[in-house]
């Protein structure tokens, strides 16, 4: 009888979780407001760069390759990423009250690892496509036909769909109950997975697993495409030439670098090891900073796009003097 009364003393006591409070950068006092003035800013530098990128990709005829088409898909995908996470981090730094409803978070969680692994994938392609063009280049318009590209497309959605719907169910499918103080700015994998209150290890190593498929098995993709691409760009008699054939990879490169840098550092290692202040650092690098980078890296390192920029702005600018010039036309 005691046994039982204990049990029901126990269940009485435990309050099932149904919202989050997300700490963020709270601990940080007065410096918040700081902070949103900086996350503001980068946010909408990010808007601005990844909308210039897509705008110029769709009016520039000559953009009109796979290389660029899954640019834009990119910069698309990395404008929704932010979406999900930057505005209510801002809201946040600006408001006492930091809650988020269970659903709230579960669907936050599951749009930004959704586009997060899209664009993991999405950059693994982008690999495949430089390693066809460069190594390839008499068989590329069929190994990279449009349809190909929109099929590859397609793979990189339902693939990013698929991994995060089965990641946020395990951790959902978990109980919460009395812990609900999500020590990050958002709702990350780490972060919630740690109120559980419930033994989550195979729930973790199911999610350790999904990790490795989404970001070892694209990286080692494009490492082995790069391989090709090197030993293609030492057969090149010229250094012009391969100087021009390794430029077409550099921004590609850089981005892929930070982007699986960040994201491997976070997600392939155990929750027990996560370490909020460092963590959130390295977060912050790949929720706000790659986003950032990759329309920055596009239109500073590549020419095609730089060229791009300036004859859709030439354009627009000979249009608005033209539109000037007929109104401020007197008849004679």
């Amino acid at each position: 009888m005691r046994t039982q009364e204990l049990e029901e003393v126990v269940v009485a006591n435990i309050t099932i979780v149904t919202e989050f409070l997300l700490l963020g950068f709270s601990s940080l006092g007065e410096i918040q407001l700081a902070l949103f003035v900086v996350f503001l800013f980068l946010y909408l530098v990010i808007l601005s760069g990844n909308a210039t990128i897509i705008s110029v990709i769709q009016l520039d005829q000559n953009l009109h390759t796979p290389m660029y088409f899954f640019l834009g898909i990119l910069s698309t995908s990395e404008t929704f990423y932010t979406f999900v996470i930057l505005p209510k981090m801002l809201l946040n730094l600006l408001s006492v009250a930091r809650t988020i409803s269970f659903t709230c978070c579960a669907i936050q969680m599951f749009f930004f690892l959704g586009f997060a692994i899209t664009n993991c994938l999405l950059l693994g392609v982008m690999g495949y496509d430089r390693y066809a063009a460069i190594c390839h280049p008499l068989h590329y318009p069929m190994l990279m036909s449009w349809q190909v590209c929109g099929k590859l497309a397609a793979a990189c959605g339902i693939g990013g769909i698929i991994a995060s719907l089965t990641v946020v169910n395990l951790v959902f499918s978990l109980p919460f109950c009395n812990a609900n103080k999500v020590n990050h700015y958002f709702c990350d994998i780490s972060p919630v997975i740690r109120l559980a209150c419930t033994n989550t290890d195979v729930h973790e190593f199911v999610i350790f697993i999904c990790g490795v498929l989404v970001l070892v098995v694209p990286f080692c993709f494009i490492c082995i495409s790069y391989l090709g691409i090197l030993r293609t760009i030492l057969k090149i008699p010229s250094a012009e030439g391969k100087r021009k054939a390794f430029s077409t990879c550099a921004s590609h490169l850089t981005v892929v670098i930070v982007h699986y840098g960040c994201a491997s550092f976070i997600y392939l290692r155990p929750t027990a090891n996560y370490v909020s202040n460092k963590d959130r650092l390295v977060t912050v690098t790949y929720t706000v900073v790659t986003p950032l980078l990759n329309p920055m890296v596009y239109s500073l390192r590549n020419k095609d796009v730089q060229l791009a920029i300036r004859k859709v702005l030439g354009k627009k600018g000979s249009l608005k003097s033209e539109n000037w010039g007929t109104s401020h036309r007197h008849p004679k």
